[in-house]
């Protein structure tokens, strides 16, 4: 059994949390602290997280470095340190944490060396050499780390939890208000054109049920606005939602480089029919038409969803198909936790050939 300090976002709901507990289902003991706790004004606050985020943490180096400091002067011995997401951790936070003398792994899901947020990540990158592994989800991630210094880095498919995100039992459970046609769970993003997107399936006749934030403010939403069931979804709300559509769409951030998303593994275990953009990393998780279906554009999207909704035992046959890949990809949490915790404690792990 390890001891692993875990730091990241200790909300019960965060995907993060759901990191930490799955570390804790494999054997290990793991102490989380949440590092926004080191101000919780400026780090929680709507129009303060704000301006942080666009300046990338660098304003509260000073109170994240005291906030280090006291979790390294109270840990007990940790043999880990597991940093999830660690935007907000600059340079002499890691270099602190180094103290404690054990291996230290950075593991993010976005896309800190893209463009897309700006300087979010600028106090992460200034870190990326200290770190004894980078743990990325995307190939050009992981060449940009590596060109940036880091010392090895493992990429991994996103994953889902076994337990936060596992189907109802009897689908006659499922509430009402969550049952649809086709579903899409996700936030609105200015640049992204997801509004345009549903909008065209809508225009069609396609009664696409919407659950996520940010969507008033889409220019659209006075076409898009009973189509809008509210914010986003946790818990088993959001697991009723996908298992009580019939069809689920699964849109990428083209901004964040996604060739793959989250919602890519929660919705086939969830229950779900991943019905998403065809790209690369899809047609290598799903075999198309067997265990998902994909599209390259709205029309063809259109007529996927057209041509399910009239076959309701088809749907049935590849939610099935669905739920059973995924299984056997070994993708939830708790593999891709033990994935990383062998790489962490294997020497011959990826060597850096940039250095």
């Amino acid at each position: 059994m390890l001891h692993i300090l875990y730091i990241g976002d200790s909300n019960p709901a965060s995907t993060s949390a759901h990191r930490a507990h799955a570390l804790e289902r494999i054997g290990h003991r793991v102490s989380i602290k949440n590092p926004t706790d080191a101000d919780p004004i400026a780090l929680r606050s709507r129009w303060m997280a704000a301006l942080h985020f666009r300046t990338g943490y660098r304003l509260v180096q000073r109170q994240m470095l005291k906030w280090t400091r006291n979790v390294v002067d109270n840990a007990l011995q940790p043999d880990l340190i597991w940093i999830d997401s660690g935007e907000l951790l600059g340079k002499e936070c890691v270099q602190l944490l180094k103290q404690l003398n054990c291996p230290i792994v950075l593991y993010n899901i976005d896309d800190p060396t893209g463009k897309r947020d700006g300087m979010r990540f600028a106090s992460l990158l200034g870190a990326i050499r200290i770190y004894d592994l980078v743990v990325v989800v995307r190939e050009e991630t992981q060449n940009e780390c590596l060109a940036l210094g880091a010392k090895k880095v493992l990429r991994v498919f996103r994953s889902y939890d076994e337990i936060a995100h596992r189907p109802f039992d009897d689908n006659a459970d499922i509430p009402q208000k969550f049952r649809s046609e086709v579903a899409f769970i996700g936030t609105w993003m200015r640049k992204e054109k997801r509004d345009e997107f549903v909008l065209q399936l809508i225009g069609q006749g396609i009664d696409v049920n919407i659950w996520g934030d940010f969507w008033p403010k889409s220019q659209h939403f006075s076409k898009l606005s009973t189509h809008w069931r509210g914010p986003s979804l946790g818990g088993s709300d959001y697991i009723a939602a996908i298992q009580g559509a019939k069809i689920c769409l699964g849109l990428l951030s083209h901004g964040n480089r996604d060739l793959h998303t989250t919602r890519s593994l929660e919705i086939p275990y969830a229950g779900g029919l991943l019905c998403a953009q065809r790209t690369s990393e899809h047609t290598e998780l799903y075999r198309e038409g067997v265990d998902a279906v994909f599209w390259s554009d709205a029309r063809e999207c259109i007529n996927v969803c057209k041509s399910l909704l009239y076959d309701n035992d088809r749907i049935d046959r590849l939610k099935r198909a669905g739920m059973q890949r995924v299984r056997s990809l070994k993708a939830g949490n708790e593999d891709v936790c033990r994935t990383i915790l062998e790489a962490v404690f294997e020497p011959s792990l990826i060597p850096n050939p940039l250095l």
